[in-house]
């Protein structure tokens, strides 16, 4: 048994638990254990399909002290003229730079790969050796979201003999098929459907397995620099005047829709999802193309010759090609206190913003003494799953943005920190103003004052 001495031993290296260590090591002299059982650090990216890319842009992606990617927009592709996407391959090389060429160097972070965490402190590596942490501070829990991938399981359905379904990985290292057909509407659903349209394969090709359509974000409303900055004011505005001028929920999602804060693929049905998904307008537009659609609930099992949903049966030939994009990839879990004990649990304090989330709350762990006030700051946001979780999101968001604007200093921070999306925008209202404290401090208060009286009228449409 091989003792460490640790101020904080963090279990998983993925996305989050690398944010937060980052963000820890950078402000702090901890000394940090790091525990996963992958065998490099990006956790689900490790296993992610190999046609994946970010949904938002890479400037808001990773940790607080390496820009991701060139910061350059796409000339080609369906995300032309917005900024670049990083691929798989380039996050997880990005994250094993990070740790051989910044954190490691430190001396003050250890790195265990390939380990089994086995609670109260201990591993056990791939070569058997046990290790005990003596933790002085805190157990990091950095596993608690739960990101599964479709490549990590198998399908949650029956698959009788003989039928193919594959994760989205295999579909590179296929032959062709005459018939797909795509399991699953959310993000990996929509990849997989945009990679197979951009192989060439025609939509009449495509069958789209869609228990329920959903809401979405337009991606250019969620880009990095000035060159966004009107357009990206203007939406926020037009969300805030939204939100005053509905008298109901529905309405409210008509609203949304009208101004295009929230896009939908299908216009004549009413999306009962929401899980923070974006397009741009040209892959919506593609998307838009493939017409047999199946709504008929969610799939039971497959066998030859048909499919067997909730809603009953449907042909197919026996030939198809199943892929699987079911996975729950951001899983809604229970919230629990960030700050309890010798323990930090890691979950989002803005919704969707798990890598920004994981930084935050690494900075407060820093900068306050008191657990209470760290909770109070800290206070987690649940994964969306329902077109009601757009407003609970929102809600909760608004609130926990006040709190940190009562801090000064948790402000400034922000306003400095590379993965605060909501930071880049409040920095392009400020930005005139920088130098002239009088103006700024106005600017600051007419914001608090519009989030404030947002986040009452959210409030009144979720108990209509």
């Amino acid at each position: 048994m091989h003792t460490i001495e640790a101020d904080y031993l963090v279990v998983g290296a993925g996305a989050m638990g690398m944010a937060f260590t980052d963000t820890l090591v950078s402000e702090t002299d901890a000394r940090v254990v790091l525990v996963d059982r992958r065998h490099q650090p990006g956790g689900h990216w490790t296993m992610a399909y190999p046609f994946v890319r970010l949904h938002q842009p890479s400037a808001f992606y990773g940790v607080n002290s390496l820009n991701l990617g060139s910061n350059s927009i796409d000339q080609v592709g369906w995300n032309q003229g917005l900024y670049e996407l990083a691929t798989a391959g380039e996050i997880c090389a990005y994250y094993d730079h990070l740790m051989r060429q910044q954190l490691l160097p430190t001396g003050r972070v250890s790195y265990f790969p390939m380990s089994e965490y086995r609670g109260d402190g201990s591993f056990t590596t791939l070569a058997g050796a046990d290790y005990t942490v003596n933790v002085t501070r805190r157990i990091v829990d950095a596993t608690y979201m739960r990101v599964t991938v479709p490549a990590m399981r198998p399908p949650p359905y029956g698959v009788a003999s003989g039928i193919t379904c594959v994760p989205p990985n295999e579909l590179p290292r296929l032959a062709a098929h005459e018939r797909y057909v795509i399991v699953g509407a959310g993000k990996t659903g929509i990849d997989t459907c945009l990679w197979l349209l951009g192989q060439g394969i025609a939509p009449d090709r495509l069958t789209w397995i869609m228990p329920r359509d959903s809401w979405l974000l337009d991606r250019a409303t969620i880009q990095p620099g000035a060159l966004f900055a009107d357009r990206i004011k203007a939406n926020f505005a037009a969300q805030l005047q939204a939100i005053r001028d509905a008298v109901s929920v529905q309405d409210l999602f008509a609203r949304l829709e009208d101004v295009g804060v929230l896009l939908r693929i299908n216009p004549a049905i009413q999306p009962t999802m929401y899980r923070c998904a974006t397009v741009s307008p040209a892959e919506l537009e593609q998307v838009r193309h493939i017409t047999d659609v199946v709504r008929m609930g969610h799939l039971q099992r497959i066998e030859s010759g048909k499919l067997v949903l909730d809603g009953g049966d449907v042909p197919m030939e026996a030939s198809a090609l199943y892929v699987d994009c079911t996975a729950d990839g951001a899983e809604k879990v229970p919230a629990t206190e960030v700050f309890d004990s010798g323990r930090i649990t890691l979950q989002s304090v803005r919704g969707c913003q798990q890598v920004f989330s994981a930084a935050l709350i690494a900075h407060v762990e820093a900068g306050y003494l008191d657990d209470a006030v760290k909770n109070q700051l800290c206070v987690p946001v649940e994964h969306p799953d329902t077109d009601l979780d757009w407003v609970r999101n929102t809600l909760a968001d608004y609130r926990n943005q006040l709190r940190w604007f009562d801090d000064p200093d948790l402000t400034a921070w922000l306003f400095g920190a590379r993965l605060d999306l909501f930071g880049h925008l409040i920095g392009h209202l400020l930005a005139p103003a920088l130098d002239k404290p009088r103006v700024r401090d106005r600017v600051l208060t007419m914001t608090k004052s519009a989030l404030s009286a947002t986040a009452t009228k959210l409030e009144e449409l979720l108990m209509t």
